[in-house]
Parts: structure tokens; sequence; C-alpha cells
């Protein structure tokens, strides 16, 4: 859940572990878990989180990839990173952490099965958007699919809580998103609300996207 605009990137990485926390009242753990559960990740499958924060996405993911799949986690921000490899050491996860951008992944063509991204995409120019979904098409296999959670009006206006208050991304909608994904060559497969609330957001929508079957 980290930042690509260099005037938003979040450095305070430890302190974000523990405001998520307090925020989603101890229950980050199975928040990140129902995540997983909507693209149905499967042992030995290789897993990219774009914008990965402290890499608490990626460790729910390789809990389920285990230790014959591959996760990997991408983020802008060095401390959020340094962050996610002391805590993946800690847990022995055995996944691989880089900096870099959406718009330009530090990964081979065809490499992953499944790219997740969280609360990442609202904070992305309309191009610096385009330009990363065309990546993640890129680095994803054939039949791969991609899910993106971020804010969502679902038709509704509702307030974006704290993520408001350290962004200005008050008119995004996950669901205008669509043509920026059909363009980039995937096709959404299923779209809908996050009943659990994080960071105080009320309006969390998911999308899944599939790229060709080659």
């Amino acid at each position: 859940m980290a930042t690509e605009d260099a005037s938003t990137v979040i450095h305070w990485a430890r302190a974000y572990d523990v405001l998520v926390g307090v925020l989603t009242l101890g229950r980050e753990r199975r928040f990140r878990s129902g995540l997983v559960d909507l693209v149905q990740l499967r042992p030995g499958q290789a897993v990219l989180d774009v914008g990965c924060g402290t890499g608490s996405l990626a460790m729910a993911a390789k809990s389920r990839v285990g230790a014959a799949g591959e996760v990997c986690g991408v983020d802008p921000s060095p401390e959020m990173i340094a962050r996610a490899r002391r805590k993946a050491s800690r847990g022995r996860a055995g996944i691989r952490f880089e900096n870099g951008s959406a718009e330009a992944l530090p990964f081979a063509d065809d490499a992953f099965d499944v790219v997740l991204s969280t609360l990442m995409l609202h904070h992305l120019s309309d191009d610096g958007r385009a330009a990363g979904v065309r990546e993640i098409g890129r680095v994803l296999k054939p039949g791969g699919r991609f899910l993106a959670v971020d804010i969502g009006s679902g038709g509704k206006v509702h307030g974006h809580g704290f993520m408001h208050r350290i962004g200005s991304h008050a008119d995004f909608d996950l669901d205008r998103l669509i043509a920026v994904i059909e363009e980039a060559g995937l096709t959404v497969a299923s779209r809908g609300p996050i009943t659990q609330r994080i960071l105080g957001i009320s309006n969390l929508r998911f999308l899944v996207a599939a790229a060709p079957a080659g």
C-alpha cells in the first residue's frame, strides 16, 4: 500500500505497520487473507505484489503458494522495502523484495501467474496508471490474473477516511479503470465491493482481470 508519487512515497515504514494495525482493529491479517482468496492462489505459483509496502500481503501470498512457489514485492519506498525484507527474514518467508515503480517493473516478461495491487493505483497519474497496467500485463504469464483492490464508488460516494487525508485521490474510482485494463490486453473477469473496512475506507472495491491464454 505504498505510493508512487515522489511527494507522497511513505518513508515511515515501522510506524505505518503500527498505524494499519490500529486502524484495522487488529484485523489486518484477516483482511490480507481475504484478498488472496479472491485470486485463489495455488501451491507452486509465482506472485508479484506491486506497491508491496512492508510486505504483509506478499507474506500472505507466500503462505498460499508454499515453498514451491515464488513471491516478489516491489515498492518505490526504500524504507518500506527494508522493513519488508526484515519481516520476511524473521519469518523465513523467502520472498524477494525490490525497489521499483509500477511504471517500470524490474522483472522479465511472462514471469508471474498472479499480480496483486492494493491501494496503489489511486496514487498514480492517469499516464502512470496506464503505464503501470501495461507493465502488469507484460509480466503476467499467458492466462495469468491481476487483482486490483482500491477506492471505488460503485455508483455511490463515500468518504475515503484516513487515506483521503494523506493523498489527493478523492475522485478515484477503480471501476473507471476497466477501459485502461482492457487497452492493456487484459479482460476483466470479476469485480465487486470489499466488505471489510481498512484505514477508515468504506468504499473499497476489487477487480480481477485475466491475461490472454496465449
